[in-house]
């Protein structure tokens, strides 16, 4: 039995998700293999080479896959589908991008956002944003799977597979990148912190966001986060969002401002190791989740919260 675990990669360096999908694919069992498709991709293959337990990397490097488009890497997996008994993404924007082509092209049933694998055909995967779990159990002949990367340890390096150049498909022409705007931060990446300060609609504006928040995330070194109410109100970019339709994050310290807790948001960060809340409500729902609370306004807390650190 062999897996394709699909490489995530910015053609310079693996994805960390990438190590989560490889420690899935590591419970299913088996030969697992990595495949990077990219444009001057060399270091990514000698990089994926090294995670523990991958026992080969196929490398595509070819110019029309430097954008990493859907069509384009959907098409080079299907290439290469035969023998392969799963076929493993990471869950991220880039996996539920592609994954569902392959598996429509495949003729299967996508299995996906496992958190945990039970065997080789059965998997465990959240339903009702989170608040059920189901096992599900395929009967596929090439599984598809996409794996929530908070539910799987990243693997640690250590391997040293061989890397095997493979044919690449020809450009489809079906779509190709206009632009990409990229939020640069000195912060750690969201869905890779440790510590995440999030915020909500209580914290009133933008500015407001910004002029508490920030502070408090500086002194803990962490990453900023904020829940679907304070992005479309525009106080933040999307890229900040937490939650069902945003980024599901699991660091080890969560601390959520101004954040009443709707289900939404919960089903984005209910797994963080310690969730701490801050809201002036008694009885808003992230009281019932976190395992701190305090019921304080946000501007006069976190200013002392922050210089107590």
């Amino acid at each position: 039995m062999a897996i394709l675990v699909i490489a995530e990669h910015d053609n310079q360096s693996l994805k960390a998700a990438t190590k989560n999908a490889v420690a899935a694919a590591a419970k299913i069992g088996g030969d697992i293999e990595v495949l990077v498709a990219g444009a001057g991709c060399a270091a990514v293959a000698a990089e994926a080479a090294k995670l523990a337990g991958v026992t080969k990397v196929k490398l595509a490097d070819a110019p029309q896959f430097a954008d990493q488009t859907a069509e384009n890497l959907a098409a080079q997996v299907i290439s290469m589908a035969t023998g392969y008994s799963h076929i493993v993404a990471a869950a991220t924007t880039c996996g539920k991008n592609f994954a569902p082509r392959v598996a429509a092209l495949l003729d299967v049933a996508q299995i996906s956002d496992i958190v945990g694998v039970e065997s080789a055909d059965t998997f465990v995967r959240p339903i009702y944003a989170g608040n059920a779990l189901a096992t599900v159990q395929s009967a596929d002949s090439v599984k598809v799977i996409t794996v929530r990367i908070t539910a799987f340890d990243a693997v640690a390096e250590g391997g040293a597979a061989p890397v095997e150049t493979v044919a690449a498909v020809a450009d489809t022409g079906k779509s190709k990148l206009v632009s990409r705007e990229i939020t640069k931060s000195e912060r750690p990446e969201l869905t890779a912190a440790r510590i995440i300060v999030s915020g909500g609609r209580g914290v009133g504006s933008g500015e407001n966001y910004h002029k508490v928040l920030d502070p408090l995330a500086d002194k803990l070194g962490a990453a900023q986060g904020a829940s679907r109410a304070a992005v479309d109100a525009g106080f933040v970019p999307n890229d900040y969002q937490v939650g069902q339709t945003g980024k599901i994050v699991a660091p080890e310290l969560y601390v959520a401002v101004g954040i009443s807790g709707a289900i939404q948001h919960l089903a984005g960060m209910k797994e963080s190791k310690v969730i701490v809340a801050i809201n002036k409500d008694p009885d808003a729902p992230i009281f019932q989740v976190a395992d701190y609370g305090l019921v304080a306004d946000l501007f006069e807390a976190v200013p002392e919260l922050t210089a107590a650190l």
